[in-house]
């Protein structure tokens, strides 16, 4: 991934240094357990492990005339351990190493992401809560519905995101897996204790059957998981852009000192933050395909996923960090206006209590087609005409048949359509 969408923290998984330490620790582990079932010299455990380093620059260079990078590792680890080397990666095949190390990374991963989630859930309780009482205007097809509070709103995105934390967790406990059972899983050159052991030190489990490779399907749920996660923060990222729109202007980004949002104009304010969030969660998607297409490999294994894990392990790693991170500061100095929340509240002068009459209007007696024809009646003429929907209503003989002017009045009371709101609080969050 390129330098401008990521963060060092993760970067730092992904490096050269720490995929070859990882590829070392499970040699080391493996050689360790093999020594505990004394298929190997105690004193060459204690030799490998006080003096195996390795060096990325040389192994690059072993690896333009190998062809093959785990060779190419182990020939370097054995120029600095000597004799005791040739018990390192006994009776093992690279993807025991590959497989396992792959893995541990994307745990460090899940790790890193699984604390980026925990700070945008308290971002979004405390806006949720600062907001509980906020009114604004609910729209479905972009159109004026119902009243809901602008908290009601961050605690669905909260909730949404609790899951995806649950999922994430899930996830990472499918790929906490590794195997020590050579070329083809039949621990033909070594016992299972070994791997169980060696796995065990790892703080990894082993998978149950494998064949030379971990199976896919982990990984395609990994990265299935990342990209339902993107969707959830483009979702987040879409309403804000629609919120900060001129003809809405309910919330908007914060806009720094020094800041210029556009070359040619000087007045602009624009979304950026939220249209980045928007594309990035794009190719996070993307990489679901590329993890879903790894699973059907040919009989025991090939290498055709190889390439592509390469790329998205990572890049979705590294982007879903970064994306993470730019919602939770989005979120976190997010400019809200209950002012124009309400502004546009009232720009149908009542509409939203277009079904509370309706059904006071069945209350009352009428069928429920009935009453619909009267509402409907008195609604037409605020789109059509801009009338006030009050006046309309209380100037409709009909209507005034059945409900009386405080029957009226109470039903354009927004304070009746969100007297649930501290309930779904405390159902949401345990607490109002």
């Amino acid at each position: 991934m390129i330098p401008r969408y990521t963060r060092k923290e993760m970067a730092a998984i992904w490096s050269d240094q720490n995929r070859y330490q990882c590829w070392l620790n499970v040699e080391l582990a493996a050689l360790e357990a093999m020594a505990a079932h004394g298929l190997v010299p105690a004193e060459a455990v204690a030799e490998a492990k006080a003096k195996a380093k390795f060096d990325p620059e040389q192994i690059e260079k072993i690896e333009a005339v190998t062809r093959h990078d785990v060779i190419a590792f182990l020939t370097n680890v054995a120029e600095h351990v000597g004799p005791a080397s040739r018990y390192i990666h006994l009776g093992m095949t690279s993807s025991d190493v590959l497989d396992t190390a792959y893995n541990m990374q994307l745990v460090q991963s899940a790790d890193l992401l699984l604390a980026d989630l925990d700070k945008l859930l308290a971002t979004l309780k405390r806006r949720a809560f600062e907001h509980k009482d906020t009114v604004q205007m609910g729209r479905s097809h972009g159109v004026h519905a119902e009243p809901i509070t602008f908290g009601l709103k961050l605690a669905i995105w909260w909730d949404e995101m609790r899951r995806n934390r649950v999922r994430l967790v899930a996830a990472r406990e499918d790929v906490r897996v590794g195997k020590i059972s050579g070329a083809v899983g039949t621990f033909a050159h070594l016992p299972p204790s070994v791997e169980e052991q060696a796995l065990a030190a790892l703080e990894m489990q082993p998978a149950p059957a494998s064949s030379q490779i971990v199976q896919r399907d982990r990984h395609a749920a990994f990265f299935t998981t990342l990209a339902v996660l993107a969707g959830s923060m483009e979702k987040i990222a879409v309403e804000i852009r629609h919120l900060q729109r001129t003809e809405v202007y309910e919330a908007e980004e914060f806009f720094h000192k020094g800041q210029k949002g556009s070359s040619a104009m000087p007045h602009k304010r624009n979304p950026v933050l939220s249209e980045n969030v928007a594309g990035l969660c794009r190719l996070l998607r993307s990489y679901a395909i590329a993890a879903l297409e790894n699973q059907a490999l040919w009989h025991e294994r090939d290498i055709s996923h190889s390439s592509a894990e390469r790329v998205i392990g990572p890049d979705a790693t590294i982007v879903a960090d970064f994306a993470l991170a730019r919602i939770e500061g989005l979120l976190d100095k997010l400019l809200v206006y209950p002012e124009n929340m309400l502004k546009n509240l009232n720009l149908t002068s009542g509409l939203y209590a277009s079904q509370t009459l309706l059904l006071d209007l069945v209350q009352a007696g009428l069928t429920r087609e009935d009453a619909y024809k009267i509402v409907q009646r008195c609604a037409m003429p605020v789109w059509e005409q801009g009338k006030d929907f009050l006046a309309t209503l209380l100037a409709d003989e009909e209507l005034r048949k059945y409900v009386d002017e405080k029957t009226i009045r109470d039903a354009l009371d927004v304070k009746r359509q969100l007297r649930h709101v501290d309930y779904i609080f405390k159902r949401v969050f345990g607490e109002v």
